[in-house]
C-alpha cells in the first residue's frame, strides 16, 4: 500500500509502530521494519550510550529504515539528539515539547522528522521548524494524552498544515487505517497493538492484560499535575485516582507514587504497583502475533474496506 509516508520514508506499508518508553526496543522495532512497516525504539529517559547500543543492534538485526523517538523533556535529550545526528539514523519522532532547537542538526544529517502532535497549533508549530511530516495523536491513546479524539484532531490538522499527516490513537486494525486514510491521513502510528507482538519484550502480565482487557478497560489519571495518562484500570490505577482527588495528598507525593510504575509493569508485570499504559482500543486486541502477522493483517484489512466502499454507488 503506497502513500505519502511510504515514499517519505522509504517504507512498504503506511504503518508505524509507536515509540513506547521501556517497551520500543530494537527487538520491536527491528521485526516492524523487517514487515515493511517503520520500527520505532525509544529512547525515553535514557542517555546517549544506551539509546546507541540499540540503534546498532537494530542495524544488524534489520536493512530497513527504522526510527527513534526522543522524548524532549528528557534530561538527556541533547545528548540524545546530537548522537542521533552522528548515528544518521533514518526517522526521529519526538514527543513532549517542540523539536526546533535540534531541527537544522538532524536535516544536515539527512534525517525525516516527525513530531507527535495533539493540535492543530502544535502541528503548524512542528511545520514552521521544518518537521517533514506530523503524527496526530488523539486521546484514545495509551500513555500521554491531549484533549481532542483522533476522529475530531486528525482531519483539522490535515486542514491546517501542507506536510504528511499519520494518524494515532485508537487505532487497531484494517479498518482504523481506512478510516485514516478517509480522514485525510498517508499512515497510521499503533502502539498497544503491537504490546502483543510475539517480538515484544513486555511481562507476560502485561499481555496478559491487554488480551484481558474490554471496551471500558481503561482509565485517565494524572489531570491534577497536568499530564494526563492513559492505562489499564489495575489497583494501581485505582490508589492513584484516591490520591489525586484527596486535597491532603501533595503534589510531591504524586509524582512520587508515578516514579518506577510503568518499569515495574513492564519488567516485572507488577499488577499491584505497575501501571499498564494501554490505548482504548486493547478491548479489540484478541491475541499474539508476530509483528509481520499484525502488519499484514492491518494493511490486508484496510484494503479489503476500501475495496467494499469502493463498490457503494
Amino acid at each position: 500500500m503506497q502513500t505519502q509516508l511510504t515514499q517519505l520514508l522509504g517504507i512498504e506499508q503506511p504503518v508505524i509502530q509507536g515509540g513506547m518508553a521501556w517497551i520500543a526496543d530494537a527487538a520491536l522495532a527491528s521485526a516492524v521494519s523487517e514487515a515493511g512497516g517503520l520500527g520505532i525504539i525509544s529512547a525515553m529517559n535514557a542517555g546517549a550510550d544506551w539509546v546507541r547500543g540499540q540503534i546498532r543492534e537494530c542495524r544488524a538485526r534489520t536493512a530497513r529504515p527504522f526510527g527513534v523517538n526522543v522524548m524532549l523533556m528528557s534530561p538527556h535529550a541533547a545528548e540524545v539528539a546530537a548522537m542521533l545526528a552522528e548515528e544518521r539514523v533514518p526517522v526521529i519522532t519526538t514527543g513532549a515539547g517542540s523539536p526546533g532547537r535540534y531541527m537544522q542538526a538532524w536535516k544536515e544529517a539527512g534525517i525525516k522528522v516527525l513530531p507527535v502532535v495533539a493540535s492543530t497549533a502544535f502541528a503548524k508549530l512542528a511545520e514552521r521548524a521544518g518537521a517533514d511530516a506530523v503524527i496526530a495523536e488523539g486521546c484514545e491513546s495509551g500513555g500521554h494524552i491531549g484533549e481532542l479524539t483522533t476522529m475530531a484532531l486528525v482531519p483539522q490538522v490535515v486542514d491546517a498544515v501542507r506536510i504528511p499527516v499519520v494518524a494515532a490513537g485508537g487505532i487497531a486494525d484494517g479498518r482504523g487505517l481506512a478510516a485514516s486514510l478517509a480522514l485525510g491521513a498517508c499512515g497510521v502510528q499503533m502502539g498497544t497493538r503491537f504490546l502483543v507482538a510475539k517480538e515484544c519484550r513486555v511481562s507476560e502480565e502485561y499481555k496478559k492484560k491487554i488480551l484481558e482487557a474490554k471496551d471500558i478497560s481503561t482509565v485517565v489519571t494524572g489531570r491534577r499535575l497536568g499530564h494526563p495518562v492513559r492505562a489499564i484500570k489495575t489497583a494501581y490505577t485505582v490508589r492513584y485516582a484516591r490520591a489525586e482527588s484527596d486535597e491532603n495528598f501533595s503534589d510531591q507525593a504524586l509524582e512520587e507514587l508515578g516514579v518506577g510504575s510503568l518499569r515495574r509493569a513492564v519488567e516485572e508485570g507488577d499488577a499491584e504497583r505497575g501501571c499498564f499504559l494501554a490505548g482504548q482500543i486493547a478491548g479489540m486486541v484478541s491475541r499474539e502475533q508476530t509483528a509481520a502477522e499484525i502488519v499484514g493483517e492491518v494493511v490486508a484489512g484496510a484494503e479489503e474496506v476500501l475495496a467494499r466502499l469502493r463498490s457503494l454507488r
